[in-house]
């Protein structure tokens, strides 16, 4: 009887064990990929002023000052255009702006009075590394870091690749672009006054390997596209680590509407550096990071946008680097 009962115990335990196992395999084998795909492309959907043409859009806002007009920030084409342009919900061509100010357009955003916050990471002729608020019309309000002049002491970027500013005024750069540039998020009051930093190179949490996008949701946490490590990572407004997502692929940019939807683009996962992933853009929730829908890169000759964006009526945009294109995906 004895040893009956010891086989049956060997063998619960050993059910036991397969169940977990079977558990923790199906949760690593899950198709990232099979979130579906309700959104239909409008390529032709930017209307440019005549004789112009987009250079490189590496990042398009909604501007949060009213939910539906889009900006794009664009690494221009040829010298002397604006590279800050606004455009109406239907695509018009609106204003531009910021003329011969920037070395490497990169990071972007519209806080809630309509102002533009615009991250340069680049460095040349004593220009570049820093972060510089707009009025809507273009009026310089603000200027972050110094220009052409890098570093990591207080006050200095080194590759400032992203911005976000909180409902109350506080800023976040994400400053760094893998290299030997920063890996840290810096944290400043709406006056400009540097509060804390956070973030080394690395793999582990709070740890970054290129940042290439920061967003904010709901609660004032922030989210990092930490590109190179393949994940974003999650943290409180003063820098505390909170969570690591990987369902959402290799994210090159991120962000997040009122109702903490996420957006994340993936156009560098492959069977090298990202196995599993396809390129695209992941949707899904900010509060428990479950992927609600995917939007496979539509063909190689569009390729995948590289910044990606919303408006209030629930449209995706893409902001288009080696294409050179800007487009928007509404609800099938």
């Amino acid at each position: 009887m004895k040893q009956v009962m010891r086989m049956a115990l060997m063998l619960g335990v050993s059910v036991g064990i397969w169940t977990v196992s079977s558990d923790r395999v199906y949760s690593q084998s899950a198709d990232p990929n099979a979130a579906p795909n309700p959104y239909r492309l409008q390529d032709n959907w930017l209307q440019l002023p005549p004789g112009r043409q987009l250079g490189a859009a590496i990042k398009v806002q909604v501007d949060h000052s009213d939910g539906k007009s889009v900006w794009v920030f664009d690494r221009c084409s040829s010298n002397g255009c604006n590279p800050i342009q606004k455009f109406d919900s239907n695509g018009k061509f609106i204003r531009g702006f910021g003329a011969n100010m920037f070395v490497q357009p990169h990071g972007f955003y519209v806080d809630n009075q309509g102002n533009v916050w615009a991250a340069d990471n680049g460095i040349r002729n004593g220009k570049g590394g820093v972060v510089v608020k707009f009025s809507p019309e273009g009026r310089v309000l603000m200027t972050l870091g110094h220009q052409g002049m890098p570093g990591n002491a207080e006050g200095f970027f080194n590759g400032a690749s992203s911005v976000v500013v909180s409902p109350d005024g506080d800023i976040f750069v994400g400053d760094g672009h893998g290299g030997n540039t920063n890996d840290r998020v810096v944290k400043f009051d709406r006056a400009g006054k540097q509060l804390l930093t956070w973030g080394k190179h690395g793999k582990g949490p709070g740890e970054f390997d290129q940042l290439h996008g920061i967003a904010m949701d709901s609660q004032g946490r922030i989210f990092v596209a930490d590109r190179g490590n393949s994940r974003i990572q999650v943290f409180d407004s003063n820098g505390k680590f909170v969570a690591e997502w990987k369902q959402f692929g290799r994210p090159s940019d991120v962000a997040i509407d009122r109702n903490d939807v996420i957006y994340v683009t993936d156009d560098q996962s492959n069977q090298t550096n990202n196995p599993g992933f396809k390129t695209g853009i992941r949707i899904g929730s900010a509060k428990d990071g479950r992927v609600t829908a995917f939007i496979p890169t539509p063909s190689a000759e569009i390729a995948t946008p590289e910044g990606v964006g919303f408006d209030d009526a629930g449209n995706v945009y893409g902001g288009w680097t080696g294409k050179m294109a800007v487009r928007r995906w509404t609800r099938s």
